[in-house]
């Protein structure tokens, strides 16, 4: 899944890519893409990008008389840019903008997966907190002035993937973060950010007699959670060698080998109070949630957890797919790609109103006897009265 890494970089490529190119025309929407259709038609356009947090602004600038158009992306599970041949568009391209070029190309949006969406204007997505990439010092901030918040009556593994305090940090962010600093990931979020709190104010009056040069070494040698929520994901953004290149096989093999936790055999994992995998060493601590026992990755070649499987052409795996675009099932896996706290829905009034029933009708003493359904086989002769094929 994106995290903040993923948008900085997209915001990199569409700045890098797109930077001398000059757009026309309109944004063209696919019938099933996750956003509004963009109201903004140009003969001559530039197009920038800023990421924030799990949220990149794409602004599209008029070269000529017109207003300016704005909208903010969310990537979902599986969302990106890509720049492509405009007569070759790559598959679930949702959005695209064409250059002017001959022959023109086309900057998609592209989202396998379709849970990225988009929406007008620039303002970013309101209650997520400063960057952690970006607003490092606004982020340290926001967390420590609020520890009195209910947020950190949690674990910290789930306090890490509340937007309101650590945006931009995700599922394989966390487990590094708490890997690297041997924090259980079910130890209480209060209880280890107050220790923070008197670390910082204890380093303080230690360090005061040192020099500058000395004080940057100590801290860059003993990082504490809220620094590695900011140099962990620039780590990321550092390892991304082909930035003009997203799909390139290198991008992918640099991720896996600088992964220590996520995913990694030897490694431990449970399922947090929010249904989603964590990765640890060692002792789950006190919070995790009962009655699971936790399960450790196997050696083998490294494997993406949270990526989709191959695609199979049995008649079940089609049965499967269509299911899958039914918008209950949908609505479901919305619910796992959430990582804000989600508001549990009501029960159903006619599926409990069908439980009672059942629960009070009369059990029946004897056995009902099965129907016996005779099929009449047509004749094959004309006129013997059969019935005739519909």
């Amino acid at each position: 899944m994106p995290e903040g890494p993923e948008l900085a970089l997209a915001g990199r490529y569409i700045n890098e890519a797109c930077g001398g190119l000059v757009f026309c025309g309109g944004a063209e929407r696919s019938a099933v893409g996750r956003g509004p259709e963009v109201p903004f038609r140009s003969e001559a356009y530039r197009l920038g990008a800023a990421a924030r947090g799990k949220e990149l602004r794409l602004r599209l600038e008029p070269l000529g008389p017109g207003r300016p158009q704005a909208l903010v992306f969310r990537f979902g599970m599986s969302g990106g840019f890509r720049l492509r041949p405009a007569a070759a568009p790559p598959r679930h391209a949702h959005l695209r903008f064409l250059t002017r070029e001959s022959p023109p190309r086309a900057l998609c949006f592209v989202d396998a997966r379709r849970f990225g969406s988009w929406r007008l204007g620039d303002a970013w997505q309101p209650g997520r907190g400063p960057c952690v990439l970006t607003e490092y010092r606004a982020f340290r901030e926001n967390v420590l002035k609020n520890l009195d918040d209910k947020a950190f009556d949690k674990p910290i593994c789930e306090a890490l993937l509340n937007q309101k305090y650590f945006n931009g940090i995700g599922n394989y962010l966390r487990a590094e973060i708490l890997y690297r600093l041997k924090i259980p990931p079910f130890e209480k979020a209060r209880t280890v950010l107050e220790a923070l709190k008197h670390q910082e104010q204890a380093r303080r009056k230690k360090n005061s007699s040192l020099t500058l040069s000395k004080k940057l070494k100590l801290k860059r040698d003993n990082p504490d959670l809220l620094e590695l929520c900011h140099t962990v994901p620039m780590e990321v953004v550092a390892a991304e060698k082909n930035l003009l290149d997203p799909d390139h096989a290198d991008n992918h093999t640099a991720f896996k080998n600088w992964l220590q936790c996520y995913g990694v055999p030897g490694m431990s994992s449970l399922r947090d109070h929010n249904g989603r995998t964590i990765w640890f060493q060692g002792e789950p601590g006190p919070m995790a949630p009962r009655g699971q026992t936790s399960r450790k990755k196997r050696a083998g070649p490294k494997a993406d957890p949270d990526a989709p499987t191959a695609e199979v052409t049995t008649r079940a795996s089609k049965r499967r797919s269509r299911r899958a675009e039914n918008p209950a099932t949908l609505a479901v896996k919305k619910e796992e790609e959430e990582e804000e706290e989600a508001v549990p829905e009501p029960p159903r009034k006619g599926r409990a109103r069908a439980r009672r029933a059942a629960a009070a009708a009369p059990a029946s003493s004897e056995p009902e006897a099965p129907v016996k359904v005779t099929r009449r086989r047509a004749s094959a002769h004309k006129g013997a009265g059969a019935a005739p094929a519909v």
